[in-house]
């Protein structure tokens, strides 16, 4: 069965949906078994009220663009078709959660919340435990896991969950529980009757192939790249 996973974000008239505020944009992209399909949801919504000063400094959509623009209850049903069953993976997952339950109330026509609906990753916390006491943002996590963000001079939904997806990816990619930054330890909680011992036979040893080793050598490469040269099996291969 295919893990689908859903990259979400919103931009809003402001911060607190209980003050009123609306969601102005919706941006989600795909994943399929970690790998990006393609297919994404996109829209911008007129929310019916004023945008905050300091919300349209960082997002640049004004009210006339979204004049025109579809309310939340004509896509509902569409949006909810493109996430329902997934897990949505969200950097600070509550902001945008809250705002799309509020959406949801106010359009009346399910009787449930998003975490009815979806489960939920929030990738705010994860970099919280893998990188404690370090700057999580969205775009503190591109610079440490090297991905491109330069097209990022304001917030976009779609844009900031298209490179979600790939600073998600990196951070989930298997390195980091190989690092100092995290306290998770492999062999926490492991029973001694699983280890191995003396008595069994010898293991049989499968060499890898050629291609098997490039691909390796390649996916070492990307690690290192990732983790600004502290692969710690490209060390040890090196004899480091």
């Amino acid at each position: 069965m295919q893990a689908r996973q859903i990259v979400l974000d919103t931009e809003t008239t402001g911060l607190d949906p209980a003050q009123g505020h609306r969601i102005i944009e919706i941006g989600c992209v795909e994943l399929l078994n970690r790998r990006l399909t393609g297919q994404h949801f996109h829209v911008y919504l007129q929310p019916d009220r004023q945008i905050d000063v300091a919300a349209q400094e960082v997002h640049g959509i004004s009210s006339e663009f979204l004049a025109d623009k579809p309310r939340f209850a004509d896509v509902a049903a569409e949006f909810l078709e493109f996430v329902k069953g997934s897990e949505l993976i969200i950097h600070n997952a509550p902001f945008d959660i809250g705002f799309l339950d509020h959406e949801l109330r106010r359009w009346g026509q399910v009787q449930a919340g998003m975490l009815d609906l979806c489960g939920v990753l929030d990738t705010l916390q994860l970099a919280r435990q893998l990188h404690p006491g370090q700057r999580n943002a969205l775009d503190a996590l591109c610079k440490r896991y090297n991905v491109d963000n330069t097209q990022r001079t304001l917030h976009g939904a779609l844009l900031d969950a298209e490179i979600l997806a790939d600073v998600y990816l990196a951070m989930t990619g298997g390195q980091v529980a190989l690092t100092l930054e995290t306290s998770f330890r492999p062999n926490q909680g492991i029973k001694s009757s699983n280890r191995l011992n003396a008595k069994r036979p010898p293991l049989v040893v499968i060499r890898a192939t050629p291609e098997e080793q490039a691909a390796h050598a390649q996916y070492l490469e990307k690690l290192d790249k990732s983790s600004d040269g502290n692969c710690v099996w490209k060390r040890l291969e090196a004899g480091g």
